[in-house]
């Protein structure tokens, strides 16, 4: 179609006015973006914000390579997920939770050793990855504790968690949806990463989701909730235009 040439520079300008109004849109939208759904390897996944503590099915809820139930700010800070659940979401007494642990049936293998000369907390060590059921909550041993109580994983010892986590749902999930906080978020220190982000973190669990032989069937799927306070620091969108997540 011809333009004349006195409308020319009119439709011109009207043109990228269009462009520029379509590119703020999709820029806006993009950063405003808080749920996306994926699907790995045929198995459905939500990453979304949100309180982990009202989603549907099970909860993965990290805790050390002891099982410690002891929010002091030393062992367990009160801020962190951990911490909350055992302070705000836990119906019965700490001590009541720690029988449970105590006495829960682990598969062969995850209860490594007995640590008699630790001062503080419990004894026994788990391998981490191990899951323990406590009602709908999945409790995980996640981080390693150094001499000063302190939690410090190595990358390798992150990506065993990850293999070993997605391994052990795949035993006990029972066709329920699981969700799970980005795992590493927080106050773990993984050991010459310093700088790795939550995005960076949460493609890693999506690759060794997909590499895992975890599988959900519909409706049950994965959700990987993230707190409102992070979410400005990874880009949904781009998780969302790639491959598998990753």
């Amino acid at each position: 179609m011809d333009i004349p040439a006195a409308r020319k520079s009119v439709f011109g300008w009207v043109f990228l006015g269009l462009l520029g109004l379509t590119y703020l849109f999709i820029w806006l939208w993009s950063n405003n973006l808080n749920e996306i759904h994926i699907d790995v390897e045929g198995s459905p996944v939500t990453i979304k914000v949100g309180d982990i503590f009202l989603q549907p099915g099970l909860k993965a809820i990290a805790f050390n390579e002891y099982f410690d139930t002891q929010v002091d700010n030393k062992i367990i800070a009160e801020g962190s997920l951990n911490g909350i659940f055992i302070k705000q979401h836990l119906d019965v007494p700490v001590a009541d939770l720690a029988r449970h642990i105590e006495s829960y049936l682990f598969e062969r293998g995850e209860i490594i050793e007995s640590n008699a000369e630790r001062p503080v907390g419990n004894k026994l060590r788990y391998r981490i990855g191990s899951i323990c059921i406590y009602k709908d909550f999945l409790l995980t041993a996640f981080s390693k504790f150094n001499a000063e109580n302190k939690a410090v994983l190595t990358m390798p010892e992150y990506l065993e968690f990850l293999i070993n986590f997605w391994d052990s749902v795949n035993t006990v999930y029972a066709q329920q949806s699981v969700s799970t906080p980005i795992f590493g978020s927080g106050i773990t220190r993984i050991k010459g990463h310093k700088s790795i982000t939550d995005e960076d973190l949460l493609k890693i669990m999506l690759w060794t989701f997909r590499i895992s032989e975890m599988r959900f069937k519909y409706p049950a799927k994965l959700a990987v909730v993230i707190h409102k306070d992070k979410i400005s620091k990874i880009n949904l969108l781009d998780i969302k235009a790639a491959r598998n997540g990753v």
